[in-house]
């Protein structure tokens, strides 16, 4: 079976890239033709999203794999949600239409889905939902926004699927008073007091302060200006491009204040005490104190279960699931 494999991609995004890795590496029964920003090696461009790209782009490559494919996997990530931006869901949105002109089935993987803050986001997420063909969200509050969706199919809550990546056998059992504090790009001041206020107020013999994506330049001066705050050397600032440095970044925490969705999750997965900061009412992050670690593995079983029952159907011809 032939899928591309659509999603937020070739931007230097720690959890995305993780994603994709997951993807890739579990579901190895299936060609995959990646859809990228930055395509590598046997990945293909993004559908043009403006006139820079549709004229510098080969685009008519990612064409061609939707055109010879068995379906389009929109796989895992808030990819429809306009927190940051409307035109993340005008641009998922655009792959979905263009899929479903060619007849293929639209297959939506442990996705994120609002919030919202406009109404063209909140249309952009509608109108593919109500199209897929297999719908997985990785959180309960994306599971109760769309229930009143009119949609083709039943919507199975699973969790996101980089859990599987964070193996709690690679923990480090150090016992030192470690703080780890896990910014992103647009941060905003109440993460700096929070951390101050831990600092000032913890006996820390260490802090350390882990960029999920560290070649941003906008993450890197949240980062200077956190540890300027908190008068923290350079060297505190630790850059992580991987599940493992991920793992080893977290291990043996006594705390970790995180704003990033992946990097609390580690946390979770390890058994490490972690806080977060959420960017705004009803987003992914508020999920996670309040979650067990098993009913979520739990849930992620049956996610897969589902998902490869869609993949791989017992009885498939090329173009149909």
């Amino acid at each position: 079976m032939r899928y591309v494999l659509v999603g937020n991609y070739g931007v230097g995004n720690f959890g995305d890239e993780l994603l994709k890795e997951y993807f890739l590496s579990t579901y190895t029964d299936a060609q995959w033709s990646v859809l990228s920003a930055h395509p590598g090696p046997k990945e293909f461009p993004r559908l043009p999203a403006g006139i820079r790209s549709f004229l510098f782009t080969p685009w008519w490559r990612a064409l061609k794999a939707i055109h010879l494919s068995d379906g389009v996997v929109f796989g895992g990530g808030s990819l429809f949600t306009d927190i940051e931006s409307v035109r993340a869901c005008l641009l998922w949105w655009w792959h979905a239409f263009v899929s479903h002109l060619f007849g293929k089935p639209v297959i939506l993987a442990f996705q994120g889905i609002g919030p919202f803050r406009t109404r063209v986001g909140a249309w952009c997420a509608r109108w593919v939902v109500i199209r897929a063909a297999f719908i997985s969200v990785r959180d309960a509050s994306s599971f109760q926004r769309i229930q009143s969706w009119k949609m083709n199919t039943k919507v199975i809550q699973t969790a996101d699927p980089a859990l599987s990546l964070f193996k709690a056998e690679n923990r480090n059992s150090s016992s030192q008073k470690l703080l780890v504090i896990i910014p992103r790009k647009n941060s905003p001041i109440s993460l700096t007091e929070r951390a101050a206020d831990l600092r000032q107020n913890g006996e820390w013999s260490e802090v350390r302060i882990l960029s999920l994506q560290s070649t941003d330049q906008q993450e890197q001066k949240v980062c200077c200006a956190i540890a300027h705050a908190l008068a923290l050397p350079p060297s505190a600032i630790v850059p992580v491009d991987s599940a493992d440095g991920l793992v080893a970044g977290v291990s043996g925490a006594g705390l970790v204040l995180a704003q990033r969705y992946h990097g609390a999750l580690a946390a979770l997965a390890l058994d490490v005490p972690f806080d977060t900061v959420s960017q705004g009412k009803g987003d992914k992050l508020s999920t996670l104190p309040s979650a067990s670690i098993a009913s979520l593995r739990d849930l992620l079983s049956e996610g897969e279960r589902q998902l490869r029952g869609v993949l791989f159907p017992p009885k498939a011809s090329s173009g149909r699931i």
